[in-house]
């Protein structure tokens, strides 16, 4: 916090230093490469795609090639927008020096905070990934980050944590929610971690099966919950249902992907996070003009302003090298430097010009709940394009939690409150000229349930689409509404 541009100048310095020797070193000349000016021109932005071949050769044995140490374990990328799966290497130094010292400092961070909890007089409840380790050879094997994460885990951390391994990567998700059931109900749970949308599954399991009426009745001593992956928002008001007493229970999120953990929210009043810049990652910021030009322009921590939008571009100890993670991030601070998690390069509509990011729809979405006492469980949106009848739309799925009384009301608000965050949107709403009033589509409870079931990704990371710009996602959506 105190000396972020000497830090990240100290880790790229270490980065090309240490990888100087490898196949990709030797490639772009790292150990020529003396300035921040000379590593932009030789090495190129990468993608998954522009790399694979690379990954693909580690994946089947080969070392050496991205980073010098031995590549023995992937994290397979879990998220719904690929139909094709991904697999980041992970290093021991990103698992040591990114990752687990991300867990370090987020516990660090929570004592400054809270210097009186009992964190550690009960267990952590951890929900992870429901993943089968596939091991390529005798050596080299992957799953979900979050299972990589806990098989690995120092002893000393396997002792605060429930439940033990083998129900943890138990890879049937709906078996191993209740093993955690039985398990954990008759335990001291002090603090609970996991996907908001996965943990509500799991807490309302543990409420049908004690017959309590909120989760303070079961776990008294429960005062902290750590969630990450998608945004909390819309998801605070059932918490609240289920939690019972807030006054006791901080919240706290996290940045932590399969590529490196990035983010971790140092104060429990605010709701963006410090930007973590000692974990082994050198950071670059491509603003989204850039996007899809031969030589896209990234800056520094020192160039970057407040409430841009910027493509995450990161090199880092697991060997990837100014690779575009397809995350769009905001500075909301500059002293000390805080993000927040604006949508994916890939999530957002923009059938009509309208420029529709995930940040924006989370807000609406919140801000129509909050109006119409709705509480929405899950939702997914995408374009209904142009046709005789005139202006198009966007169809917003939504399967609540307690629907608003007026479903009318509901929509007229969700667009007074997209009008209110996005400009390129207001003006394609005038006068219903380009787009009208937006199509809610409501769902029965459990219908993204099933859909995810459907596609194999239930638990862990994985996550529902919130925006497309095409209408793939919701016509498949739509079908299980019906089945």
């Amino acid at each position: 916090m105190k000396y972020p541009h000497d830090v990240q100048s100290e880790w790229l310095n270490k980065l090309l230093a240490t990888a100087k020797d490898t196949e990709w070193g030797k490639r772009y000349g790292y150990g020529e490469i003396d300035s921040l000016d000379l590593f932009k021109e030789r090495v190129p932005i990468s993608t998954y795609e522009s790399i694979e071949k690379d990954i693909d050769r580690t994946l089947k044995g080969e070392q050496g090639i991205l980073w010098p140490t031995p590549i023995k374990m992937f994290a397979k990328s879990s998220g719904t927008t690929n139909s094709k799966s991904k697999f980041i290497p992970v290093s021991e130094e990103s698992l040591e020096e990114c990752h687990y010292k991300g867990g370090k400092d987020l516990i660090s961070l929570y004592y400054n905070e809270f210097p009186e909890s009992r964190l550690m007089a009960g267990k952590g409840l951890v929900m992870g990934g429901s993943s089968n380790f596939v091991p390529l050879n005798d050596e080299i094997y992957y799953g979900d980050l979050s299972a990589i994460i806990i098989k690995n885990l120092p002893f000393w951390a396997q002792l605060h944590r429930t439940p033990d391994v083998d129900v943890a990567l138990n890879p049937s998700w709906e078996e191993k929610i209740e093993q955690i059931v039985e398990i954990t109900i008759p335990q001291d749970i002090t603090n609970i971690s996991g996907v908001p949308s996965w943990m509500i599954v799991l807490l309302e399991r543990v409420l049908e099966k004690t017959g309590k009426q909120n989760i303070m009745d079961v776990w008294p001593n429960l005062e902290w919950y750590v969630h990450g992956g998608v945004n909390f928002a819309p998801y605070k008001d059932r918490f609240k249902q289920i939690i019972g007493d807030q006054r006791k229970l901080n919240y706290s999120e996290t940045y932590n992907a399969s590529e490196g953990f990035f983010g971790i929210q140092d104060d429990t009043s605010r709701d963006d996070l410090l930007l973590m810049l000692d974990y082994g990652i050198f950071y670059e910021f491509m603003p989204l003009s850039e996007s899809g030009k031969e030589r896209p322009r990234t800056l520094q921590l020192d160039q970057v302003e407040l409430g841009v939008n910027y493509a995450l571009v990161i090199s880092t100890n697991g060997g990837l090298w100014r690779y575009l993670i397809g995350d769009t991030v905001q500075f909301t601070t500059l002293s000390p430097y805080r993000i927040r998690v604006s949508g994916r390069t890939k999530h957002y509509i923009n059938a009509f010009g309208e420029e529709l990011i995930v940040e924006n729809a989370e807000q609406a979405i919140s801000i129509a709940s909050h109006k119409s006492g709705a509480i929405v469980k899950e939702y997914s949106a995408a374009p209904r394009y142009m046709d005789e009848n005139g202006a198009g739309a966007h169809e917003w799925l939504v399967e609540f939690d307690k629907e608003p009384n007026d479903l009318g009301y509901f929509a007229e608000m969700l667009d007074n409150a997209l009008k209110n965050v996005n400009s390129d949107y207001e003006a394609k709403r005038y006068h219903d000229k380009v787009l009208r009033l937006p199509v809610i589509n409501t769902v029965p409870s459990g219908t993204f349930y099933r859909w995810m079931k459907d596609k194999g990704k239930l638990g862990g990371q994985h996550k529902v689409p919130r925006l497309s710009n095409d209408r793939e996602y919701i016509d498949e959506i739509i079908k299980f509404k019906h089945a």
